[in-house]
């Protein structure tokens, strides 16, 4: 009995010590990257107002939102390619790290903090896993999210198609960012959440969560 006693009060003092010190790491790392954001040069700018039209239609106070939200997010990822491309460019980096900055403007301190490396390959990519080419997906074990530059740029040719590898792949990531407890950001409120859920299960007669790769 006293052998008990001792265990749970030793858990009911290393479970809050636990999650005081997951939130300090996550305070730690939001000072950091404000301390040291990345700073978008004039270039960039005029690169998003030609290429990134969600960008180009803002107005000046959301442009300026858009903006330092877009430096946040640079400053927070790490870009790695793969697949025989030779380096991501800063271009690829500011568009892809638009991207996200598009799908969760709004949520102001929202990084999608658990995913931390974007893996960029120059074309559709062969899976060892399933034994088939991708077009992008989202590894939130590793917390990646991986892309085929060319899909994410055929995505922004046609904005009336539907079809959007990037906004498509960023939003399995903030749905699974949703479901991890351990990156120190909440996205959607607990009703909200139910209320997409439901309308989920009713469209499709289930309810995914997990995010499947894009083919």
């Amino acid at each position: 009995m006293a052998i008990t006693f001792k265990v749970v009060a030793i858990l009911f003092v290393m479970i809050p010590a636990y999650y005081l010190m997951r939130r300090v790491s996550w305070w730690l790392k939001q000072t950091r990257f404000l301390l040291y954001k990345r700073k978008l040069t004039q270039g960039d700018i005029i690169f998003l107002e030609k290429y990134f039209p969600f960008y180009g239609r803002l107005n000046p106070i959301h442009k300026k939102e858009f903006l330092s939200k877009l430096e946040l997010i640079l400053s927070s990822k790490k870009f790695v390619a793969r697949g025989g491309l030779n380096e991501v460019t800063n271009e690829m980096e500011v568009l892809i790290s638009a991207t996200i900055t598009m799908v969760t403007f709004g949520w102001k301190r929202l990084r999608l903090a658990h995913f931390h490396t974007i893996l960029v390959y120059p074309n559709t990519y062969f899976s060892n896993s399933n034994k088939t080419y991708h077009r992008g997906e989202v590894n939130p074990r590793f917390g990646l999210i991986v892309v085929s530059w060319r899909c994410f740029v055929e995505g922004f040719l046609d904005e009336k198609d539907g079809v959007n590898l990037g906004i498509h792949e960023i939003a399995h990531a903030l749905k699974l960012a949703h479901l991890i407890d351990s990156d120190g950001e909440k996205e959607f409120e607990t009703q909200a959440w139910k209320a997409y859920k439901k309308t989920r299960a009713d469209r499709t007669g289930k309810c995914e969560i997990w995010s499947k790769p894009t083919l």
